[in-house]
């Protein structure tokens, strides 16, 4: 099972937001030198960045379809945590947590840290059972991130047709499921 299908399986509904808001800095580029929408509703423009970039590693652009800020993660992120009074405090210090630890692996902010940098700095905390003990914050920000980017991710339209979801359709004739299936999970007639 790949990446993409295992943030699938955590995903969960919610309700997206149409709030446009700012676009993380272009690879090579400074936050600063990066082109801003508009206004973000509860996260600073350097969050919103971080957000962006760290959304975009979690579900990337495939040939099936685009990244997680393409398909509106971002706005749902800041909708949901603006919302959301009990993930201000764990999503914001999160945020600023990876930041303090990407400093002080790399002399850069998360933002600033090149593809590489970063790469390094999620390897050592995506894996909970593989994880120092020493970034446990860290491992409990990314959990609860990345379920929120699946979240997003999977309950906007891209999200949906990503999994060829067609939603309620009316089956004429119900004839069980596949004998295929069902010798495949062990359980054939």
């Amino acid at each position: 099972m790949d990446r993409r299908q295992s943030i699938k399986l955590m995903a969960s509904a919610s309700l997206l937001s149409g709030i446009p808001i700012a676009n993380a800095p272009a690879e090579g580029t400074t936050l600063q030198e990066s082109e801003t929408d508009t206004e973000a509703t509860f996260f600073n423009e350097h969050e919103i960045a971080t957000i962006t970039v760290l959304a975009d590693m979690i579900v990337p652009a495939d040939d099936r379809s685009g990244s997680a800020s393409e398909a509106g993660v971002v706005e749902f992120i800041d909708f949901n945590v603006g919302d959301q009074e009990e993930l201000q405090v764990p999503i914001r210090g999160g945020l600023a947590w990876l930041d303090a630890y990407c400093r002080k692996q790399h002399g850069t902010s998360f933002v600033e840290s090149d593809r590489g940098q970063r790469e390094q700095i999620l390897d050592a905390i995506a894996w909970p059972s593989k994880a120092a003990p020493e970034l446990s914050a860290g491992v409990a920000f990314f959990n609860r991130f990345r379920d929120l980017v699946a979240s997003g991710f999977w309950s906007s339209k891209m999200g949906m047709d990503d999994l060829q979801y067609s939603g309620n359709v009316y089956v004429q004739e119900w004839n069980g499921c596949p004998q295929e299936v069902l010798e495949h999970l062990g359980i054939a007639e």
